[in-house]
């Protein structure tokens, strides 16, 4: 991966942040959402969200613009067990300029490994006119 282009770098307090966030010792679901500050060429922290559930943090996401996301949220397994899992989000909904779909692509790599992230979701566009599914 560390050979990959990379387009934006990320924003040193945001490195801290989401080193602290994965860390974090609450149980409740919270998010952070990050943008690239095209001036800057790097990615930022837009906003951070505690007690979340996956659909309130869908309808946060822009329509037309593209976002990372670090979202923690509580799993139980089927034997009982409970973890918090970290899963990284890039949502690229149909509509976004070409070339915000190229900085947030361009960037994606290196900020998985900047958080030392496992778990990569993409956010798809339903083929049929139907809403946007979390895959």
């Amino acid at each position: 991966m560390s050979d990959s282009l990379v387009v934006c770098e990320v924003d040193p307090e945001l490195k801290e942040k989401l080193r602290k966030f994965r860390f974090r010792k609450e149980t409740d679901n919270a998010a952070i959402i990050m943008k690239v500050d095209k001036d800057r060429q790097m990615v930022v922290l837009e906003e951070e969200f505690q007690n979340i559930s996956p659909e309130e943090l869908k309808m946060e996401l822009p329509e037309r613009q593209p976002r990372f996301v670090v979202y923690s949220y509580k799993y139980v397994h089927a034997d009982g067990r409970v973890s918090y899992p970290l899963c990284f989000i890039f949502s690229s909904p149909v509509g976004c300029k070409p070339e915000q779909q190229m900085m947030y692509a361009g960037s994606k790599n290196r900020l998985v490994q900047t958080a030392e992230l496992t778990k990569v979701k993409l956010q798809c566009e339903g083929g049929g006119g139907g809403p946007g599914l979390l895959v």
